[in-house]
């Protein structure tokens, strides 16, 4: 046994000192000798690239461009996947509008003035709650404003939960800057004697107005403002979803045949123990087995998948120059021509100065100078059955502005090339 120990002490001593000295060697700090300036300039020079290698780049390009065609051919055909709770929701399922009348107080100088009445009416009768009875003749509401205060409320919404609340100016105030909503009870739409929820707090407007000496400066819109969970939920409101014989209705936010069929045919084969039916172009009747749990039911519809159709609409804002043109666009055969014609009117201005000592006066003349250029007509050719992408191309082409692609795009309708819905905002 000291035999074995003797060597295995030995062998580690042998070992040891070369790995000491290679750890010693790698430790010994070495310099590098700096290459030469021109190999540094060579080293930094991006690589050239061969014609082979360029052409397959070229090729990996249009194959990608030509998967991205593909793709929307794609969508324009079969539709988008999309869940069935984001494109619609289940009757009853919905929110409800709260409103309510309060007053604002705290504020700067821009309240209310007599030309609005009923703001003395409203602090005469807020005071009278707590036993101060209060002349409405000598109320000053320069710090008060009389508000609408209105409330989203979500559906399924327990009591105890806060929600947002907008206040806005019902009187001739300047600004709620730095204004505090009173307390104000917000009732429904159906039944204004119920209080719903009770609001109240600090009112935040994003901006502010500011003025003296006939100058002005504002910011934003002074006269309407949020509170932030300035609303406290006092009573819910009964929702209901699930109707006599375990009946749910599911109604698309938008209408659409093909949407409504292909929704169907996903829920048979999602839940085949169901008894699903469309109605119409909106809603889908369904009932669901007895003992199954709404909740459970709710959740299963909502998530079930669906090809979406996308409709061939454009939309277009004259006002902004924004335009949306819908995946399912077709256009039929026609030429585009536009040409624009551009005024332009300046005023050149001559003077005329009398000479020394001749007691004349200095007369300024102001001619008017107008031009007229109209540029040469752009013409391109529209091919039968054209797609989202051809329509991009041809307008890109044109090098028109959004507003001559609006009245490009409302001739095209009108001549009968356009084969979609053109909605204005």
């Amino acid at each position: 046994m000291t035999k074995i120990l003797r060597l295995l002490i030995s062998c580690s001593c042998v070992v040891t000192v070369p790995l000491a000295l290679a750890q010693a060697g790698q430790s010994t700090p070495t310099q590098k000798q700096a290459p030469p300036a021109g190999q540094q300039q060579q080293q930094q020079q991006p690589p050239q690239l061969t014609k082979e290698q360029l052409d397959e780049i070229q090729k990996l390009l249009d194959k990608k461009h030509q998967e991205e065609l593909e793709r929307i051919r794609m969508a324009e055909s079969a539709g988008i996947r999309v869940r069935l709770g984001d494109i619609g929701r289940l009757r009853g399922a919905r929110s409800n509008i709260l409103q309510g009348v309060g007053l604002v107080v705290g504020l700067d100088g821009s309240g209310d003035t007599k030309s609005t009445p009923w703001t003395t009416t409203l602090i005469s009768n807020y005071m009278a709650r707590w036993g101060t009875m209060v002349d409405q003749a000598q109320v000053r509401s320069k710090n008060i404003a009389a508000v609408m205060v209105t409330c989203e409320m979500p559906a399924f919404v327990a009591p105890g939960a806060k929600l947002d609340i907008t206040v806005s100016s019902s009187g001739d105030a300047k600004s709620l800057e730095g204004g505090v909503l009173l307390p104000t009870v917000l009732t429904s739409m159906s039944d204004p004697q119920t209080p719903i929820c009770s609001a109240y707090g600090s009112i935040s407007i994003g901006g502010f107005n500011a003025g003296s000496g006939g100058s002005k400066v504002s910011k934003n819109h002074a006269l309407t403002g949020i509170v932030s969970g300035g609303a406290m939920v006092e009573k819910s409101v009964n929702t209901q979803f699930v109707f006599e014989d375990n009946m749910m209705f599911f109604d698309l936010d938008e209408p659409d045949f093909t949407t409504v069929t292909r929704a169907m045919e996903s829920l048979q084969k999602a839940l085949p123990d169901w008894t699903i039916e469309a109605q119409d172009g909106v809603t889908i009747k369904l009932r669901f087995p007895f003992g199954t749990s709404p909740t459970l039911a709710a959740q299963m519809v909502e998530s079930t998948t669906v090809m979406a159709n996308t409709p061939a609409t454009v939309v277009v804002n004259e006002r902004t120059g924004t335009i949306v043109v819908g995946g399912n666009v077709k256009l039929g055969p026609a030429v585009i021509a536009h040409g624009s014609l551009q005024v332009s009117i300046t005023t050149d201005v001559l003077i005329s100065q009398p000479a020394p000592f001749s007691n004349g006066e200095t007369v300024i003349v102001q001619v008017p100078q107008v031009d007229a250029a109209e540029s040469q007509a752009q013409i391109a050719l529209v091919a039968p059955n054209a797609t989202l992408d051809d329509l991009a191309r041809i307008l890109q082409t044109l090098k028109v502005s959004a507003r001559d692609i609006i009245a490009i795009l409302e001739a095209l309708q009108t001549q009968g090339a356009l084969k979609a819905r053109i909605k204005h905002q």
